[in-house]
């Protein structure tokens, strides 16, 4: 049975964070003569892992592992301070691609400690976010994966008024609210952020996918089985009604009959997923009746890249300029194609490069 229309999620796919951290990489790529390493997976998307590795980048799990004066970037997920101060070391070019919303969680993280809170950190255990942000403030927190974990967690608080709740950035918002509602059961003091640390990319992709998953006789999410986000919408289909529920990297593992003859199937991407995997998908599904977009909202978050190469743009620029016979000065002042970030598309990047 073929299937009659796509229900298309948006927003979907790529995430601020994201589209700085592939963005930067492929500057590093274009400066530097290979190797380029990179510390950890720079996202947790396995095409855009191996593009990379293609293109020269050596991922490495320690950066001892980097040759001195070596080209170095920090992944996406953030990186535990002594590693940080580690990688800096021994004459390499460090630039730090953590996304600015898992910073805010470890300043989090420190300012509690610093005061003497027994700071709760939900999220998931060996996930490179989550390894990160433990190693902030090791002797203050605490791991919670699941709510049962409470158990063995909340009677070694010793001062109930001084307790606090952070989240890993990509769990789904059942994980992170109902181990949120029964700590504050017991400590009504409970401090959180402003704003729960769930980025507004895990947020907006969770939203609009309940909308499509209460529509769906299927719902396929594209993305990598190492991507937390990507994990937790397809609990969110689940939670919304959808009981075929698909994960897949790419349109090769997509099998129509993993489908069940779904007539309506909704289309979703994690926030490290390429927009090229998303059309290619539906091309698979071949929609008889088409692609309906189905929108909760516009993301317009930009974020720059990392501080180390801003400082470059400039010259990047002047050297861009003198490549094709412009003036180096006019490009210095007037900014060239390095200075346009906010323009440029990382799906668009990676494919470029990628050949």
């Amino acid at each position: 049975m073929a299937v009659e229309r796509v229900l298309l999620a948006q927003p979907r796919g790529y995430c601020a964070g994201v589209e700085m951290a592939i963005k930067a990489l492929a500057w590093m790529v274009r400066v530097f003569e290979p190797p380029v390493y990179c510390y950890h997976e720079i996202v947790h998307n396995q095409l855009v892992v191996d593009r990379f590795r293609d293109l020269g980048v050596v991922f490495v799990d320690d950066v001892d592992e980097v040759p001195d004066g070596a080209p170095l970037m920090l992944s996406a997920h953030g990186s535990a301070p002594e590693v940080v101060e580690a990688a800096r070391g021994r004459g390499r070019f460090v630039v730090n691609a953590v996304c600015p919303l898992v910073t805010k969680v470890h300043h989090e993280a420190k300012v509690r400690a610093d005061k003497g809170f027994t700071v709760l950190y939900v999220g998931h255990a060996g996930h490179d976010e989550a390894i990160g942000t433990l190693a902030v403030a090791p002797d203050a927190m605490r791991l919670v994966e699941h709510e049962e974990d409470l158990e063995e967690v909340l009677p070694e608080v010793q001062e109930p008024s001084k307790v606090a709740l952070l989240a890993q950035t990509t769990l789904s918002i059942h994980d992170w609210e109902g181990i949120m509602d029964r700590t504050r059961t017991q400590f009504p003091e409970l401090w959180t952020g402003t704003r729960n640390d769930l980025c507004f990319a895990t947020t907006n992709r969770q939203a609009v996918l309940t909308a499509i998953a209460a529509r769906s006789d299927a719902v396929v999410v594209i993305g990598s089985a190492n991507s937390s986000n990507t994990i937790a919408l397809t609990k969110v289909a689940h939670t919304a009604g959808c009981e075929v529920v698909v994960r897949v990297d790419g349109p090769d593992e997509l099998d129509l009959h993993d489908l069940a003859g779904a007539r309506v199937v909704g289309v979703t991407a994690g926030a490290s997923a390429p927009e090229d995997l998303v059309q290619a998908v539906i091309a698979e599904l071949a929609p008889e009746d088409g692609v309906e977009m189905v929108h909760v909202t516009d993301e317009d978050e930009y974020f720059p890249p990392p501080r180390e190469l801003r400082e470059l743009v400039p010259a990047l620029d002047a050297l861009a300029a003198f490549m094709v016979g412009g003036n180096p000065a006019d490009a210095r002042a007037r900014g060239g194609p390095f200075s346009d970030d906010r323009g440029v598309d990382a799906s668009l990047v990676l494919a470029e490069l990628a050949g």
